[in-house]
């Protein structure tokens, strides 16, 4: 009797000490954590200086790898499996296994963006919080969920290391033409090499090939009075002359320097040269579409979707526009002024070191632009705080395409393109960012 008496009083210790237990929750993921985690991707791009087409490729895969895990249980999401080139369906959820779909798809994007930058370290802290925080929650689901993420990490990067990234690496540097007149030379103050002459071969994402949207011929080069070439480079010389008379606080100069995002800026001081860290053009693209988002309060499925298209579209959008860069291999206006009509002539802006038609912010642009006016409508005023953390003031843009107009033609304000490769390139990245539209089957979110 003694020892069942026993055997009765721990069971109900047991049951106490059960019924006292903090019930396991529910790990809930919100839109916030997913603008997060993007944000530390952008931070790190900045510390880590990744030129414009690698911070494009950067973003993208991350993006893709959450958006699939979602759309698994979401009738608005079609999986890109059979539509973006090469990429196959990845390994469904098992149901008997406490998944959090939501949950495996922000496990992926940190995993698999910690594995495309360099300061690994810094998205490791985040991580290590939020997985401590996760585990006292409910671990068992925490657990499944990042096993899963982990198997899809590894589905997505198999696809990905096949995209021609790796073999560009060990290409060889892109040859200088000073013979030629028209052709690119590198400019001060760095004098840098072309950044990525092989970005072509990289695999697009829905675009059939590097030139599927291969822009019209620049004007025909040319330093005679009277020719377009010359004409437009005088444009160049004279706005610039035009906007320095009115000062540093003139509309153009701030928008040249909003739109600026020039990763590979140099600054010298005496002996020393040393780089001020800015975001990528696509990278203020991927924040006006966390701009989007939260205004049009997307919940968790609907920000990855914005993110992820207007990611494809900027990809696609620096493949195509490279593929020319470095086909036209178009000279300067920096490189042309200082040679043929003033010496100490310097643009706006830091001319960044890589051919000069048609132009990456416009291209870029018209591609992203094009994308989010298929998500969130025509006329979508919005507030682009962006460029804050920089020390730059909020601007205000009625629509998408707008704004996209405005970062083109900063390039002129800037000094460092010509019209053609501005008006060009947007027409180029519209093409783009309608390709994207149409192969992904984009429509309004709301």
């Amino acid at each position: 009797m003694k020892k069942i008496k026993n055997h009765i009083n721990a069971l109900l210790l047991l049951l106490l000490v059960a019924s006292c237990a903090k019930p396991l929750e529910h790990i809930k993921v919100n839109p916030e954590l997913f603008h997060a985690s993007v944000d530390k991707v952008m931070e790190i791009q900045i510390h880590d200086i990744f030129s414009p087409p690698v911070a494009s490729r950067v973003f993208v895969y991350p993006n893709i790898t959450a958006y699939e895990i979602i759309a698994q249980n979401n009738d608005d999401m079609e999986s890109f499996a059979g539509v973006i080139n090469e990429f196959t369906v990845i390994p469904k959820a098992v149901v008997s296994d406490s998944i959090n779909l939501e949950l495996s798809a922000l496990i992926a994007h940190m995993e698999l963006s910690k594995s495309l930058i360099f300061s690994e370290e810094k998205m490791g802290v985040v991580q290590d919080s939020l997985y401590a925080e996760w585990t006292a929650l409910n671990e068992a689901e925490f657990l499944d969920s990042k096993n899963y993420a982990f198997k899809v990490i590894a589905h997505v990067k198999e696809w990905m290391d096949k995209d021609n990234y790796n073999q560009t690496r060990t290409m060889p540097k892109f040859t200088v033409d000073t013979d030629d007149p028209s052709r690119w030379q590198p400019t001060p103050p760095s004098y840098m090499d072309g950044i990525e002459p092989h970005w072509n071969k990289i695999r697009p994402f829905v675009l059939d090939s590097a030139s599927q949207y291969k822009p019209k011929k620049h004007p025909e080069f040319s330093l005679e009075k009277g020719s377009k070439f010359y004409d437009e480079l005088m444009e160049v010389y004279n706005v610039s002359n035009e906007i320095t008379k009115k000062g540093d606080d003139s509309e153009e100069i701030e928008i040249a320097q909003f739109w600026d995002c020039n990763p590979f800026v140099s600054v010298t001081r005496g002996h020393f040269m040393f780089a001020t860290k800015k975001i990528s053009p696509g990278a203020h693209w991927i924040g006006i579409a966390k701009i989007a988002a939260r205004k049009s309060n997307a919940n968790v499925a609907e920000t990855v979707n914005a993110y992820t298209k207007t990611s494809i579209a900027i990809a696609d959008a620096f493949i195509s526009c490279w593929d020319e860069k470095y086909r036209s291999n178009l000279i300067r206006p920096e490189t042309l002024i200082n040679q043929n009509l003033d010496q100490d002539w310097l643009p706006i802006l830091q001319t960044p070191p890589f051919p000069e038609y048609t132009s990456g912010h416009s291209v870029a642009s018209g591609a992203a632009s094009t994308v989010l006016t298929a998500l969130f409508g025509d006329n979508f005023q919005f507030d682009d705080d962006t460029e804050v953390p920089f020390g730059l003031p909020i601007r205000s843009f009625d629509s998408f395409n707008l704004a996209a107009e405005e970062a083109a033609v900063s390039r002129m304000y800037g000094g460092i393109h010509y019209r053609a490769a501005i008006d060009e390139g947007l027409i180029q990245g519209r093409s783009v960012g309608s390709n994207v539209v149409n192969k992904l089957k984009i429509k309004l979110e709301k």
